[in-house]
């Protein structure tokens, strides 16, 4: 009998690969996409990908989706609490596991790890520990299509949001970034590829900085920010369901 699995979706490249991976395994069932919004903007956290163009993936995928409303910026416990509140529920329905698209942070795999036990879970993990240069290759290969639409500006200019991920924008990425901005250097929202019935369409908006004080605790799903920076910014493409 196949795993009943909770998939945690972020609308960006390394989540649409890893669900590929797994609906390509009959070992496992993806019963629920799950996916964190923000109370404030109704978009999803960090990401910036408006509600509505995150209900259209999930009907193009054709996979149930559950949302978490969560306020802007909330403390680790206010945030683990949220987090434990929508997944007891879920675990009742008989779902046995919790997957998701990291690749190579210990830490983040850790935390995932040590929550998702206190409810009964077991974490997937279908893309860890694979190079990322050969991550992005096969997303490419694959077909999938996906835009930039949040760049940490400690990383990143204002000229790479709202661009396709393409060669030329692997080419042009700084040494110091990771090809599939695993770092948190920046966040996608995927709009086409093999797990969509259809396209997801949209039209791109006006670009956006926001800048924002740091935290007393920082959400482990927050883009990277170094120890000693008070301040820290992100540029934002808007996109407008079509």
């Amino acid at each position: 009998m196949s795993k009943k699995v909770l998939f945690n979706w972020s609308s960006g490249k390394d989540s649409s690969l890893s669900l590929y991976k797994l609906l390509q395994n009959q070992d496992y069932q993806i019963d629920y996409l799950f996916t964190s919004v923000s109370e404030k903007y109704n978009r999803i956290s960090m990401h910036g990908v408006r509600k509505e163009l995150l209900l259209h993936q999930a009907e193009s995928i054709g996979i149930p989706l559950k949302i978490l409303s969560l306020p802007e910026m909330p403390s680790m416990e206010s945030y683990n609490q949220a987090m434990k509140n929508a997944l007891i529920p879920i675990v009742q329905e008989g779902i046995t596991h919790s997957a998701f698209g990291d690749i190579f942070l210990e830490d983040l795999k850790q935390y995932r790890e040590e929550k998702l036990k206190e409810v009964g879970l077991q974490g997937l993990f279908p893309l860890w520990k694979v190079n990322t240069k050969e991550l992005i290759t096969e997303f490419l290969d694959l077909g999938f299509k996906t835009i930039v639409t949040c760049v940490n500006s400690e990383y990143l200019d204002e000229s790479f949001v709202g661009r396709i991920i393409d060669e030329q924008f692997i080419a042009d990425l700084p040494e110091n970034v990771d090809v599939c901005g695993e770092n948190g250097e920046f966040h996608t929202f995927t709009f086409d590829g093999p797990i969509f019935k259809n396209p997801v369409e949209f039209i791109v908006g006006e670009k956006v900085y926001r800048e924002y004080e740091r935290p007393k605790s920082v959400s482990n799903d927050v883009c990277s920010v170094t120890e000693d920076q008070p301040n820290y910014g992100f540029w934002y493409i808007d996109l407008l369901p079509k």
